[in-house]
């Protein structure tokens, strides 16, 4: 991608990671067209607002995750397109249309509005280590864990890890529909990420990393992760770390990348 081309949508501007990428993206010059599902919504567009660049290059459309079309508009003209939405629920009532709809149909509708834009050069999905590290291959010690690794959604299904059985699922179909259309994808596949906020609300993982500090009972969220404390490490991500590498893959080679600095287990 040339330095000319400057025009690039990010899917979930209102998320964590989304919101740092509208920043940074703002920062390097290019003009955002970021998705949000209620553009009157102040808790999810006044951040966004606010961020230097954002009052000459930042345009906010509303767009749904399960409304085929909704990205045409916000695809349109771009460059590049960062995927973020997607919905974190560890504990889902409903785990079909709660969480694996979402994934699976929402990442598939950006990817057929970005197959009708010629311009677009290459799209990046924000995956999650959750596809990543859930197939029952033992984790001795000297397991290293890379992009070549994808969870089982046989076995996400059998241990009931709807989270992990949706970002699984929504990755496999990105690749397939990347494919199929000619789409550049590149994955990112991050565990729990940590660092300044730009929202106003806690993230589930910057939740965690609190807890862990002032020695309290972990959420849900967390005792998720470390129901087995021998298999199971938690892997963190920090921020600055992962902004620079997901701005990374706009314009160099790649295709899977497991995105983590260290693994702690407990």
């Amino acid at each position: 991608m040339s330095r000319e081309e400057k025009v690039v949508c990010v899917t979930g501007a209102s998320g964590y990671i989304a919101a740092w990428l509208v920043k940074l993206l703002l920062q390097r010059g290019y003009t955002v067209k970021a998705t949000v599902r209620d553009t009157n919504d102040p808790k999810k567009t006044e951040h966004l607002f606010s961020l230097d660049g954002a009052k000459e290059r930042l345009q906010l459309f509303k767009a749904d995750l399960l409304e085929e079309g909704s990205f045409d508009s916000a695809v349109d003209e771009c460059q590049g397109v960062f995927h973020t939405a997607s919905p974190v629920i560890l504990t889902a009532s409903d785990p079909q249309s709660q969480l694996i709809d979402p994934a699976v149909k929402g990442t598939l509708n950006v990817l057929r509005s970005c197959a009708k834009v010629p311009s677009i050069k290459r799209v990046i999905v924000t995956s999650s280590m959750a596809s990543v590290m859930y197939n029952k291959k033992p984790l001795t010690p000297d397991v290293v864990i890379d992009e070549t690794w994808f969870s089982d959604p046989v076995a996400c299904e059998e241990l009931k890890q709807w989270y992990m059985l949706a970002k699984t699922l929504a990755e496999e179909a990105a690749w397939t529909s990347a494919k199929e259309n000619g789409i550049d994808l590149v994955t990112i596949n991050p565990g729990f990420v940590i660092g300044p906020l730009i929202q106003p609300t806690l993230t589930s993982s910057i939740e965690a990393f609190l807890q862990i500090i002032h020695e309290v009972k972990m959420t849900s969220l967390c005792n998720h992760y470390t129901r087995y404390p021998k298999t199971r490490p938690k892997v963190w991500v920090l921020a600055s770390f992962l902004w620079k590498r997901v701005l990374g893959t706009l314009l160099k080679a790649s295709r899977r990348m497991a995105s983590s600095l260290s693994e702690l287990c407990y």
